[in-house]
């Protein structure tokens, strides 16, 4: 009998195969795991390969916790969501 859940067993090294293929859902799955386990190297990882997936979720991460610094980080690795956050944060009135 086939296994109906199989978004939860993909396997992570074919993942990666399809990712390093040119393969952007498996980029976007790479990252989607990645934000779950909590691995911000991994994300930041993923953003540096080029996933707007792994820079949307370091921004929303980021901007949650107020870090000016990793903003403009991911800003400035290509992210421009995480730049409009930032100045978002930076000319909020408190």
């Amino acid at each position: 009998m086939a296994n109906t859940n199989t978004n939860t067993n993909i396997d992570r090294e074919i993942l990666r195969e399809l990712a390093d293929e040119g393969n952007e859902a498996a980029l976007d799955r790479l990252a989607d795991l990645a934000d779950a386990a909590g691995d911000l190297a991994e994300l930041s990882e993923l953003l540096d390969e080029g996933s707007m997936r792994a820079g949307f979720l370091l921004t929303r991460r980021a901007a949650t916790t107020g870090d000016l610094r990793e903003l403009q980080r991911i800003s400035d690795s290509g992210y421009d969501d995480a730049g409009h956050e930032l100045n978002r944060l930076l000319t909020a009135r408190t």
